[in-house]
């Protein structure tokens, strides 16, 4: 006696545009520190994720901009309470947390120095003195 007789479920109409995505599968490739390092410094010269360079260099077709660029860590729930602790929050308040470490990756970024006016910054000619 078979069990699969449940019907097969329908994707929602929202989720069919990511059917392919919900479908990919994520690999992780074993290679040497070198091989890596080398792959994360073009990624960081081409201003791409890792992931663009690895399809790029194996050829496979790449966003010409990323969707959503974005940084991702994963925290678990000790990582959580930390941060709650950091930033005098409760470890439930996910959103909270996150707006908190949010704002410190943004300050995280040196202030850019101000543009140096060309009018301030050339140099001026040296006053010539008369021969008498």
């Amino acid at each position: 006696m078979s069990h699969n007789n449940t019907p097969k479920r329908k994707t929602p109409a929202r989720w069919q545009g990511s059917e392919s995505a919900l479908r990919a599968v994520q690999v992780a490739f074993d290679v040497e520190e070198a091989v890596m390092e080398a792959i994360r410094v073009a990624a960081f010269h081409e201003n791409v994720s890792t992931s663009q360079q690895i399809r790029s260099v194996l050829g496979l077709p790449v966003a010409a901009r990323p969707k959503r660029p974005r940084l991702t860590v994963t925290l678990d729930e000790s990582d959580y309470a930390l941060l709650a602790e950091r930033y005098g929050l409760a470890p439930e308040d996910r959103l909270g947390i996150k707006e908190a470490a949010t704002r410190e990756l943004i300050a995280f970024v040196p202030p850019a120095a101000p543009p140096a006016r060309a009018a301030a910054s050339a140099p001026r000619p040296a006053a010539r003195k008369r021969k008498a």
